[in-house]
């Protein structure tokens, strides 16, 4: 069967996205579980360490509190409480860490930095794997052990306000809840309110045991205006009073009850320079964690500093301040300070019902515990416990017993630190089989590329894809066979759990056929290609392929690329690589807008060009709004607002351009008109793209828009055109721009740099689909509006007509043998030239598979590295988000060009 350059290449993308899923579903692990313990099921507490025939400990130690109230300041980073901002908006809080009944921590999160696997590490005190980084956005009901389901079967009241995400992650959990929106980053006032608005009420009553407290105001002023904005220190002083109002009511509770309550004050994560989250900068990792109570004593004159700790120990605190079973899961270590005040029976039973929950764990992921240095600090802390209760029963009250407490606590600690420490360093399991299967499959369809290349750049730019023979062939049965029985094998096995294994029996063999088939289609085009180079040899007639210039430098281009995806620093740097004052932003910003007009509206009709004046216009007034710019007559940005309403303006003429550009290339295809009309239709598709951006980005970004237009049209105008390049160069020119404006913009290979606000833009509510596809327009609009202009580029060009006309005279190279000139009326006589789109579909699917083939390779190997989570993870989710966006675009080309082929 024949098939175009483009439909061919965009197949071979799609199924490639198949692969690069199924490699990340393996890669990102799920993280180390307790097989003994499940949500409905708890096993008796560990007893005492055994002294004799002495009767001991065999129940948990009764709760230290009545009741608890965790206050979470989402993106609360350490230095806005100990730093000067808490000093100057925070002041009662800073009075409790320097002078009040309180213990205060710096809590270190680990990666992924977002709300959703945060608070399953505070609550279920593990590790959730990277992957819930994706998840975030759609939390599923949280299964493993955890302290809201310990205390939810004790029989405790829970109340919740806040995040939803809370409501998703522990559903009939609480009591009484009321949910916002974690999303719509836009409003950090009415989110914080409807939790507050509460409290009175509930502060008054006395039918709870445990309130949770979720505020999103301050991370969501991150991400609108980031850590130096005004609006932080407004922020910072109105939850210092909310902590105020909580401390003075458990206080006053207390005066009546005589039972001491607690209060944690924390944040999930904190926020980096820019506003965002989710790498692994000290300032997204490092956050505020404020244990208060008046259990806790302080002697006058008493300075603490605030101790580092892991945000996982938060878990293990909380349980045994509720008298609750440690969660199974959990690998953090009990904060010693909140118990340092209890007899030392009791702070020793502490330490070793934690000790014995860390080496249980370990005992079920490691299968040499024995010889781990934490189990045998364990055995040795629990044989000097046996002893300390000795004496303890036959109540020697000598000096020997206060030492030998002493030392058993400080043996206790050293063993829970190093537990800890064996089993984060435990916290994943590769599935390495669905990792390679994945693998397979993608290096598979960069081999047919590679393969398909003679025939798919030809001046045809068709080639014939055999999709009957593989599959009916001898080859086709006996991989099949092969890779059906691998997959049994495996799955039978396979101690671990595997994704991959887990599907059913159904999708499984519709994989290992497709695999199969693909291997023979490799097979069958590697064996035309031998039959060519012997003909090649027979006949010299035909000239050898040589490499120009410009060959030269393209594939050195892109082979330095993926070479420097194999060291993690290049990484991190990678958009280096490729790459405050209102008053001048403004008029930088107006200026910017301006030009972005005069460059976009020349080849568009009148209503579009007057939609785009407005448009652009409405896009100032949206900054003006909330407060990015002023105008002429404004002096300061008092009046700043949410901006929705200009927003909305702005929306309305991108759809109505994007709208004019589709009614123009149906136009062209239904009647048949003249081909001017089909280009003036791609390309206000193209403006109406260029509009959009304009409005999602920040005005600091605004003259690198300025800049890619103004290169794209410079271009045009004295490269491509003058020096006649054929579609394989000019589509490999396009993807090259594409990637390095997309660092210009702002990204890197950091999560924390992606800018959610502007999934919001326009939005008064939170809406998932637009939400998820602003924010991923945003992200990507260099590379997606490089390939617009690709489209709209070529197939202006050729379609022109005589006046266009002119010999060629280049010297023939490795991409110029194939390819058919930019001007089809410039191929050569007697010969019959594809469209151009079908070659540059094939050539950006073909320069998109080589980097993220070589990454996933290079990840499997680079699996155990030090830098895998902070570094290479990050990069890998980015890879994989831009496979998906060009299959896009391939289909998009594959589209345009069946139109050129009607048209």
């Amino acid at each position: 069967m024949r098939l175009g350059s483009g439909t061919f290449a965009a197949c071979c993308v799609v199924i490639q996205v198949l692969g690069v899923a199924l490699f990340l579903r393996g890669f990102f692990p799920a993280p180390i579980r307790s097989s003994s313990r499940t949500e409905h099921q708890a096993e008796p507490p560990a007893p005492e360490p055994s002294a004799g025939d002495r009767s001991n400990w065999t129940k948990l130690p009764p709760p230290l509190f009545r009741k608890v109230v965790i206050m979470l300041i989402d993106g609360l980073r350490d230095d806005f409480v100990f730093g000067s901002k808490g000093v100057k908006f925070m002041p009662y809080t800073t009075y409790l860490v320097e002078k009040g009944a309180s213990h205060s921590f710096v809590a270190e999160a680990k990666l992924p930095t977002v709300t959703m696997p945060r608070i399953k590490a505070m609550m279920t005190g593990s590790l959730p794997g990277f992957i819930d980084v994706v998840r975030n956005l759609n939390s599923p009901a949280l299964v493993e052990d955890n302290v809201i389901t310990q205390a939810k079967a004790a029989g405790k009241r829970i109340i919740f306000y806040g995040d939803e995400t809370w409501v998703k992650l522990f559903p009939k959990h609480f009591v009484e809840y009321d949910g916002t929106t974690s999303f719509f980053v836009s409003d950090y006032t009415e989110v914080d309110n409807n939790v507050t608005r509460h409290l009175d009420k509930v502060l008054k009553r006395g039918d709870w045991d445990v309130l949770i407290l979720h505020y999103l105001g301050l991370d969501h002023i991150g991400h609108v205006s980031g850590p130096s904005s005004p609006l932080i220190g407004h922020k910072l002083r109105e939850m210092d009073s909310v902590l105020m109002k909580i401390h003075t009511s458990l206080l006053s509770e207390e005066r009546e009850t005589l039972v001491p309550n607690l209060l944690v004050l924390c944040g999930d994560h904190g926020m980096s320079e820019a506003g965002g989250h989710g790498a692994s900068s000290m300032e997204e990792l490092n956050t505020a964690l404020i244990l208060i109570s008046s259990a806790f004593e302080r002697k006058p004159g008493d300075i603490r500093r605030p101790k580092h700790v892991q945000q996982t120990d938060l878990a293990a605190t909380l349980a045994i301040g509720l008298g609750l079973p440690i969660p199974g899961n959990s690998v953090g270590s009990l904060l010693f300070p909140t118990v340092e005040g209890r007899p030392v029976r009791e702070q020793l039973r502490f330490l070793h019902l934690n000790a014995v929950q860390l080496s249980k764990l370990l005992q079920e992921n490691v299968p040499s515990y024995t010889k781990e240095p934490g189990f045998e600090q364990f055995k040795m802390s629990e044989r000097l416990h046996g002893n300390w209760i000795r004496l303890y029963l036959e109540e020697n009250n000598s000096e020997v017993l206060f030492n030998l407490g002493a030392k058993v606590r400080r043996q206790y600690l050293e063993a829970l630190r190093t537990l800890s420490l064996s089993l984060s360093r435990q916290v994943a399991q590769y599935d390495i089989y669905s990792m390679l299967v994945g693998t397979v499959m993608v290096l598979e369809v960069l081999v047919l590329l590679l393969l398909s290349m003679p025939q798919a750049l030809s001046n045809k730019a068709e080639l014939e894809v055999p999709l009957w023979s593989p599959v009916f062939s001898l080859l086709f049965y006996l991989v099949f066979l092969v890779l059906s029985a691998l997959h049994v094998i495996v799955c039978t096995s396979a101690e671990s759990s595997c994704y991959f294994c887990g599907l059913s029996w159904l999708t499984a063999g519709g994989v290992m056929a497709l695999i199969s088939a693909l291997l023979c289609a490799v097979v069958s085009a590697l064996a035309k290609v031998f039959a060519d180079g012997r003909l090649l040899r027979k006949n010299p007639a035909h000239p050898k392929a040589r490499w120009s210039e410009l060959d030269v430098l393209i594939l050195l281009g892109t082979l330095g690329h993926v070479l420097s995806l194999g060291a993690s620093s290049f990484i991190e740097e990678e958009h280096q690589t490729c790459s405050d004052h209102k008053a001048e932003l403004s008029v930088l910003a107006a200026l910017s807008l301006f030009v972005i007009f005069v460059l976009v509206q020349r080849r568009c009709s009148l209503t579009s060009k007057v939609a785009m004046a407005l448009g652009l216009l409405g896009v100032y007034c949206y900054r003006a709004a909330i407060g990015n710019v002023l105008f002429p007559w404004q002096r300061d940005s008092k009046d700043i607002s949410k901006g929705v309403i200009e927003a909305r303006f702005v929306h309305v003429f991108v759809l109505g351009i994007l709208f004019t550009g589709t009614k123009d290339l149906l136009k062209s295809q239904v009647i048949a008109a003249d081909f001017t009309i089909k280009t003036v239709g791609l390309w206000e598709i193209y403006s109406g793209l260029v509009l959009l951006a304009a409005l999602l980005f920040r005005p600091h970004n605004l003259p690198v828009l300025v800049l890619s237009l103004l290169i794209q049209t410079l271009m045009t105008k004295f490269i491509w055109k003058p020096l006649r390049h054929d579609a394989a160069e000019i589509t490999i020119m396009h993807y090259w721009f594409g990637q390095a404006f997309f660092y210009f913009q702002g990204n890197s290979n950091n999560i924390a740099t992606v800018d959610v606000s502007a999934g919001f833009v326009g939005l008064d509510t939170y809406m998932e689909v637009p939400a998820a596809f602003l924010t991923a327009f945003a992200t990507f609009a260099g590379p997606v509006l490089w390939a617009s202009h690709l489209v709209s580029f070529l197939s202006s060009e050729t379609r022109r007509g005589p006046a266009a006309k002119r010999s060629l005279h280049r010297p023939e190279g490795l991409l110029t043998r194939w390819p058919c000139p930019v001007l089809p009326q410039e191929a050569p006589s007697g010969s019959t030239c594809g469209s151009a789109l079908s070659h540059a579909c094939f050539c950006y699917a073909l320069t998109c598979s080589f980097p993220v083939s070589a990454y996933i390779i290079l990840v499997t190997s680079l699996r155990h590295h030090l830098f895998i989570w902070s570094v290479f993870s990050p990069k890998l989710l980015y890879e994989g988000m831009h496979v998906l966006i060009t299959a896009a675009i391939c289909v998009f080309f594959t589209a345009m060009d069946q139109t050129n082929t009607k048209s």
